[in-house]
């Protein structure tokens, strides 16, 4: 998609002031990675502000490297798991507070908005934002006739908005996650519980295979490697992810404004944190992936054996199917 490259020499000239919105995110932002820095560990420290509103700039190299090996990387950049924990944190608050539902709504949509601003409103932060959105529908209304078609406006919606999104593998990746929350996690999560297993746990590896199995066509296309701990690393990091995000996002509200209070909520970040940390480096550590070739070919190949894989699964009538 580009059609042009511009090189300049000197340095900027200030032509304006940024509007006051972005002053204030700015100064949040700063205020959150000072926080941190003085409430946690260099490389916790560096992570957090990742996790919470994706601003990566301070992970460390080797954190980088460990994230990736295991397929951990969406982790440390908004995503639309971020909204979505948000976004349910917020309207399950509004609801132990019993509050109308309408109310709950436009709280959570505020919330939305301040999101957006403080991660900066860049392609793939609206991106998250819609597909978050789209996946908190289907996780908490269950109504996955409903969210399907929501998936399939947003899509077209932001294409439509940002034609650069439609060769981004970022874009690629939120998308398919997300159908593959809505179409599949839920009957998987069903049929495990079925057989004894409870809600959390069942919900827990229904999301990281559905996950894994419909992006790995794109990731092996992308880079060629895959790790064959990923279901289970994202498993036993899923649990920490929720209490790191929704604890971080209001360390972030109370930094700019009182710091001994958002250094106390940032410090309970750092056992989970560990643990993530720890999960990371441990399963890097074993280098248990497979490197294949990249490319538009690798990746259809993939997309084929996942369809069969799929197909196996798919509910069948009067069966014992995932869905069924």
């Amino acid at each position: 998609m580009t059609v042009g490259v511009v090189r300049v020499e000197g340095v900027p000239t200030l032509v304006g002031e940024a509007p006051w919105w972005q002053r204030v995110a700015g100064g949040v932002r700063a205020e959150f990675a000072g926080v941190a820095q003085r409430a946690l560990g260099e490389e916790a420290a560096g992570l957090l502000p990742g996790l919470v509103i994706g601003d990566v700039s301070r992970v460390s190299e080797k954190v980088r490297g460990d994230f990736r090996e295991v397929h951990l990387s969406h982790l440390t950049a908004v995503s639309g798991a971020n909204v979505t924990i948000l976004l349910g944190a917020v309207l399950l608050s509004m609801r132990v507070l019993t509050v109308d539902l309408r109310v709950g709504v436009a709280v959570a949509a505020v919330a939305l908005v301040m999101f957006v601003v403080l991660a900066r409103p860049s392609p793939s932060v609206l991106r998250a934002a819609v597909m978050g959105a789209v996946a908190l529908l289907a996780m908490v209304g269950g109504r996955r006739k409903q969210a399907v078609p929501a998936l399939c406006a947003a899509v077209i919606g932001l294409v439509g908005w940002s034609p650069g999104l439609a060769v981004d593998w970022g874009f690629a990746l939120s998308v398919v996650a997300t159908a593959g929350l809505v179409v599949f996690a839920p009957g998987w999560s069903e049929w495990l519980r079925a057989r004894g297993w409870w809600r959390a746990p069942a919900d827990a590896v229904a999301v990281s295979a559905a996950a894994f199995v419909v992006t790995t066509p794109i990731v092996i296309a992308m880079t060629g490697h895959v790790s064959l701990l990923a279901i289970v690393v994202n498993v036993l990091v899923e649990p920490v992810i929720a209490p790191i995000t929704v604890l971080g996002a209001l360390g972030a509200v109370l930094s700019c404004a009182w710091s001994p209070a958002a250094e106390a909520v940032v410090r309970c970040t750092g056992p989970p944190l560990w643990w993530l940390l720890t999960v990371a480096d441990r399963a890097a550590a074993l280098h248990a992936s497979v490197q294949l070739p990249g490319g538009v070919r690798s990746g259809v190949v993939a997309a084929v054996l996942c369809a069969i894989v799929l197909g196996a699964l798919r509910p069948r009538r009067g069966g014992v199917g995932p869905d069924s």
